[in-house]
């Protein structure tokens, strides 16, 4: 009787432990939000569609897109604490690295910028601009791909005369009232401008060149990791939407959303896309080199200091 009785008091305990496990086991929480900085070029299109198309939605995160015209905005915007991350460049997170706010490269974007000649400019080659007004922005992707492209003419940045326009819209203008001579744009204003007239000197995309990144706060990285990787399930499922997707599909939809003038409808051309990576190492030491050289940072950060290589391969 004692063998019975203590049986069923050990069979009670444990199933009073077990009720006591499942009520300690920790919820599932709802995902916090992800706030993201995007700009009027192609590398802000898979988000656009990833939040169109309700991506997001499916993979149960919540993104607010906040569109800006100029890198200097988004910078600012990002260091004051209303964005979680950005579509950005490899530079801006060296400056951000330099200047003591703590930011990661989470992964490349698909951006192409392009070396444009005015309509009613004569140059054909990029030895033809030289001592020419060229419109950029200063110590941006746009810099680095324009001397990039003077390298590889075998010229040097001070034989252009570099007229700094910080917002993308005010550039193209510029050049399409014969202001400048030349441009460097992002697509799709490059193909704005080309459609108008404007003349292809050079890209990013023929030196095979890929700058622009995505980047995060590291306090967004390590606080709000299962929403990035939700958010980059969504930009994948993006990704090959846009590769199966008829352009004239979803063309509408970029105007409305993207910020993009309607002049794009019929000149837009997107890059190849292809699934989030990183970038590879090369690429972010020749940025690290050349803002080295332009004596704009102090310190030379390595792949490691810049890149975080856990929410995609």
């Amino acid at each position: 009787m004692k063998k019975f009785l203590a049986v069923v008091l050990m069979g009670v305990m444990m199933f009073a432990l077990s009720g006591c496990g499942e009520k300690s086991a920790p919820k599932v929480e709802k995902m916090q939000e992800l706030t993201i900085g995007v700009m009027p070029d192609v590398d802000s299109i898979p988000f656009i569609i990833a939040q169109e198309k309700g991506y997001f939605k499916e993979e149960k995160v919540n993104v607010t897109l906040k569109p800006f015209k100029s890198a200097m905005d988004r910078d600012s915007a990002l260091q004051s604490g209303n964005l979680d991350g950005a579509i950005s460049d490899m530079l801006a997170v060296a400056f951000a690295k330099e200047g003591g706010f703590d930011v990661k490269i989470t992964s490349l974007t698909s951006g192409s910028y392009k070396l444009v000649a005015g309509k009613n400019e004569s140059a054909t080659s990029v030895a033809d601009l030289k001592g020419k007004d060229v419109a950029i922005s200063k110590n941006t992707i746009i810099e680095y791909v324009t001397d990039k492209i003077l390298t590889e003419a075998s010229m040097s940045d001070t034989d252009l005369n570099k007229v700094v326009i910080p917002q993308i819209p005010t550039r193209l203008e510029m050049l399409q009232n014969d202001k400048v001579a030349a441009v460097t744009l992002p697509e799709p204003m490059a193909s704005i401008a080309i459609s108008n007239g404007a003349r292809l000197i050079n890209s990013s995309d023929q030196l095979d060149i890929n700058p622009g990144v995505m980047m995060f706060t590291n306090q967004a990285a390590t606080e709000k990791e299962q929403e990035l990787q939700a958010m980059y399930r969504a930009y994948n499922k993006a990704i090959a939407y846009l590769e199966k997707e008829p352009q004239e599909n979803y063309i509408d939809l970029l105007i409305e959303k993207g910020g993009f003038p309607p002049s794009v409808k019929d000149s837009l051309v997107l890059p190849k896309y292809k699934k989030a990576t990183i970038p590879a190492e090369k690429d972010v030491n020749d940025c690290i080199s050349w803002l080295k050289e332009k004596n704009l940072i102090k310190k030379i950060y390595s792949y490691q200091d810049l890149v975080l290589d856990r929410f995609v391969k």
